[in-house]
């Protein structure tokens, strides 16, 4: 996938809570303690649902491709939770990386804008509306690593199991994705970057996932290892078999 480079801050995982003011700084820390004494006061089922509406509202909002202004932020997602904004903040970020491929980067401190930065290796897409399919394309490399990581084959009950831990559930219509099960098991199915194989012998059906030929024509195991090193912040080598294995193909394919 072709993305304009564009120089980034990233944005901070903490800052200070707001009082109500409208000139509250996303880049102010506070202390650990006072942070966490914040995050204890809000009931996690609550704070896991104001992720959830963070990141919603970050992606509907970067489709537009118009940067992302603090007080946006703060009237239509924050709202009474200003005191533990820099722990939704990093919540958001991390779900952002790890599900989507992207990351909230300042662009401008001075106004306090936000974009959505794609940090995916490359992978064509059918469609010419690349940036809306970006978020499918963070899915789908979300699903790469796990198949590789996992020994180049995953039975679906885990895939399921890792989204739901990231809070992408299949019983519900994403706001993004839509019908997950149905842009996992077909769309990227037919566009072969994954291969969903019923299990011999197994009643009821079990089916498992692998890597489509198009998924190995346009990306690699290294550059998929690179990007979960990058997210895990551990270097590729930490994960010896899966490194050997694409250092091996890297230099079968010519170092591409």
């Amino acid at each position: 996938m072709s993305q304009k480079r564009r120089s980034k801050r990233p944005v901070p995982s903490q800052a200070e809570p707001m009082e109500v003011d409208e000139e509250y700084s996303l880049t102010q820390a506070p202390s650990s303690s006072q942070s966490q004494n914040n995050v204890q006061r809000h009931p996690q089922s609550q704070m896991d649902a104001k992720v959830n509406e963070l990141v919603r509202f970050l992606l509907v909002k970067d489709q537009k491709k118009i940067p992302i202004k603090r007080a946006d932020i703060l009237k239509h997602v924050i709202k009474d939770y200003k005191d533990v904004c820099p722990e939704l903040l990093k919540r958001a970020n991390q779900t952002l990386q790890q599900v989507f491929g992207m990351e909230l980067v300042e662009i401008d401190p001075k106004s306090h804008s936000y974009i959505l930065v794609s940090n995916l290796p490359p992978l064509e897409i059918e469609s010419s509306k690349e940036d809306e399919n970006t978020p499918k394309m963070g899915l789908l490399l979300l699903l790469l690593s796990l198949i590789f990581m996992k020994g180049n084959v995953v039975k679906e009950s885990a895939v399921w199991e890792v989204l739901r831990r990231l809070r992408v559930n299949l019983g519900e219509k994403h706001k993004i994705f839509g019908d997950v099960k149905k842009l996992v098991t077909e769309e990227f199915v037919r566009q072969k970057y994954l291969e969903y194989n019923r299990l011999p012998h197994t009643e009821p059906p079990e089916y498992e996932f692998r890597w489509g030929p198009r998924a190995a024509a346009e990306t690699s195991k290294k550059q998929v290892l690179q990007f979960v090193a990058k997210i895990q912040n551990k270097d590729p080598t930490f994960w010896m078999s899966q490194y050997n294995e694409a250092e091996t193909e890297a230099n079968a394919a010519g170092g591409h």
